[in-house]
């Protein structure tokens, strides 16, 4: 998702928020604003990463493909399964649990 901080009804801050209580929808704020307290609320607030207006195409795409890869290793970890033991080797034994 990428959020424009500057919206005309409500913050982006505001949706940012309300977006985190259900998703961990990976997310870019893009702002006019430079200031480092800001980016450091937004982020704080559960920005994936920040970028100021002006910018490239190639830096914002570059950015949308550091959060998708980030993403995708975090769902890869949370989809891993590792089944407990069924049983042990004891010597030459296999014994059930």
């Amino acid at each position: 998702m990428l959020l424009d901080l500057g919206l005309p009804d409500l913050s982006g801050l505001e949706v940012l928020r309300s977006v985190r209580k259900w998703s961990e929808l990976p997310n870019i704020v893009v702002s006019a604003r430079h200031d480092e307290p800001g980016k450091i609320n937004a982020l704080d607030e559960g920005a994936d990463d920040y970028i100021t207006k002006p910018f490239s195409v190639g830096e914002l795409l570059a950015r949308v493909r550091a959060v998708l890869r980030r993403a995708s290793g975090i769902r890869k970890e949370k989809s891993r399964f590792s089944p407990p033991p069924t049983s042990v080797w004891c010597l030459i034994f296999k014994v059930p649990l």
